[in-house]
């Protein structure tokens, strides 16, 4: 797929194309939705279908104290934009520049001078430009005025309510990752470079593969069922503590899964870990034969979780 800069003009190949417009973190059922309207349109058109996304997310641009919140890295949504039948990732820089930007400054500069957008399909709430000065209507004005359609996709429902980010992050927070899954489509997924880390997990019979948590969301702290993907296409099962390990000194915060039945060296390659099942929450213990024992029973539950 073509990862697009958002301030540089689009290759003639994808001028003109439905370009599908939101901020799309997590890619959840209502992001979905969004962007199969705009690859349909396109399909129906015979046009391109584009993705833009904005980074970093503009809620981190305004408030960087904001803890951490992102439920994907740009490769995650590169890949599910891929799946979705995008032709190309449209990249909006969200910094000082674009902050500025009045809505109509906005459509004038990126969307009709460097995309040559033939037709843009957003949310029913999705707001734009300096201090949100543009909205649907500003957007059909504008669309209107310089040749190109808008669409817009309302709320998707599940359980009787909208499906949103902050429902997923809160499923998470709470511990409860298949009830994220559920809006995601899939499990959400923590995805990075193996570190070296203090190896104490080999000595007690558990090595793991320690991934930075990054700018990631921070689930509920505990022991999980998960499933790890590498770079080659191996999938593997495994038990993950995600915390900052109490048994140990200093505290660390770290996703650090177990893999079963697998041998190997992970260091420095690329891994995705799927959060399937909560076991239960972060403890901490004596000895390291209890230690080791909770582990060995945790491991027992997680295989049984996965088996499902």
């Amino acid at each position: 797929m073509e990862r697009l800069d958002g301030g540089s003009a689009v290759p003639a190949g994808l001028a003109g194309g439905i370009v599908a417009l939101g901020n799309f973190d997590g890619f959840h059922l209502g992001h979905q939705a969004v962007v199969g309207r705009a690859v349909e349109r396109a399909r129906a058109e015979g046009r391109p279908a584009l993705v833009a996304t904005f980074d970093p997310h503009p809620v981190r641009y305004f408030r960087p104290d904001t803890p951490p919140f992102r439920l994907t890295t740009l490769d995650q949504r590169a890949r599910l934009f891929v799946a979705a039948g995008a032709d190309a990732m449209v990249v909006f820089h969200f910094d000082a520049v674009l902050a500025g930007l009045h809505a109509d400054a906005f459509v004038a500069e990126r969307l009709v001078g460097a995309l040559r957008v033939g037709g843009v399909v957003t949310g029913e709430d999705f707001t734009f430009g300096h201090r949100k000065s543009g909205d649907i209507a500003t957007l059909r004005a504008a669309g209107a005025a310089n040749g190109f359609s808008v669409d817009t996709v309302g709320a998707v429902m599940l359980d009787g309510e909208p499906v949103s980010s902050t429902r997923i992050r809160a499923a998470l927070g709470a511990g409860d990752p298949r009830g994220a899954a559920r809006l995601l489509t899939r499990p959400f997924a923590i995805e990075g470079v193996v570190q070296h880390g203090d190896k104490l997990g080999r000595t007690i019979g558990y090595p793991t593969a320690n991934l930075d948590m990054g700018k990631y969301l921070r689930p509920a702290y505990g022991i999980y069922a998960v499933r790890g993907r590498l770079a080659d296409g191996r999938v593997l099962d495994g038990a993950a503590n995600l915390g900052i390990r109490p048994s140990f000194d200093p505290p660390k915060e770290l996703l650090e899964p177990f893999f079963f039945d697998f041998s190997g060296d992970l260091y420095g390659q690329e891994l995705e870990v799927e959060l399937i099942d909560y076991i239960r929450p972060e403890a901490k213990f004596d000895t390291l034969d209890a230690l080791v024992a909770q582990m060995d029973a945790d491991c027992a539950t997680a295989r049984t979780l996965l088996a499902r």
